[in-house]
């Protein structure tokens, strides 16, 4: 019998959909029938917010009237849902590559700058979820020859756009914050604008890929 989601009432109009304990060896498969699950139940029309998280999902009802509804669908919503129902779209990050840290990367890995460019850029990411600061998308999918551990001493401030690894990810901070991460790049994408009808331009299920920039003035020696 296969291992099934655990289900939880959060409050008398919210539920948690936990996947987090399924297949170990494929979340990227789990996580996009999350995103599949997450654009099923917004269709409805019935919840006020949805959250995907890493293989979990919080579901917030508009009406406390259709919990026990929800609990008893859910299952069987997600033995028969195909991932192939959600399209997430693609974006293009237009990034210069003259991160103060992308020399210290490429002699991490014994690579030269434009090598760490180039596996970087060459990379088609999965948005996994939002978090950390609202516009931040996790990403999956860094080649392993990047994988970098976090700076021992994380930085007071990471300025805005900053393109950044951090041990197994990658990502761009969309506000100026504290942070562990190298910097290797820059882009002037805006990620997240409060006045806007949908805040983040990322969504999780997006899916991006960095664009290099030719930067005359770079120096990677």
């Amino acid at each position: 019998m296969k291992p099934a989601p655990h289900i939880y009432a959060l409050t008398n109009s919210s539920l948690l959909f936990d996947a987090s304990h399924l297949d170990a060896t494929d979340r990227l498969s789990i996580q996009k029938k999350i995103w599949a699950l997450t654009s099923h139940c917004k269709s409805t029309d019935e919840f006020s917010d949805l959250v995907p998280a890493m293989n979990s999902l919080t579901l917030y009802l508009k009406s406390d009237k259709h919990l026990k509804q929800w609990l008893q669908v859910l299952p069987s919503l997600w033995n028969d849902i195909k991932t192939s129902t959600f399209k997430g779209q693609h974006h293009l990050i237009e990034t210069t590559y003259k991160g103060e840290d992308i020399n210290y990367v490429a002699r991490y890995h014994n690579l030269s700058a434009d090598e760490v460019i180039n596996i970087h850029s060459n990379t088609k990411y999965h948005v996994l979820f939002l978090g950390f600061q609202p516009g931040f998308a996790y990403l999956h999918g860094l080649n392993e020859q990047l994988h970098t551990p976090r700076r021992d001493e994380p930085r007071i401030k990471v300025p805005k756009g900053s393109v950044a690894i951090g041990a197994a990810q990658t990502g761009i901070y969309p506000a100026d914050t504290p942070g562990g991460w190298h910097i290797i790049g820059h882009t002037d994408t805006a990620l997240f604008d409060s006045t806007s009808e949908q805040p983040c331009l990322i969504q999780p299920g997006d899916t991006l890929e960095f664009v290099p920039l030719v930067d005359k003035g770079a120096n990677h020696d």
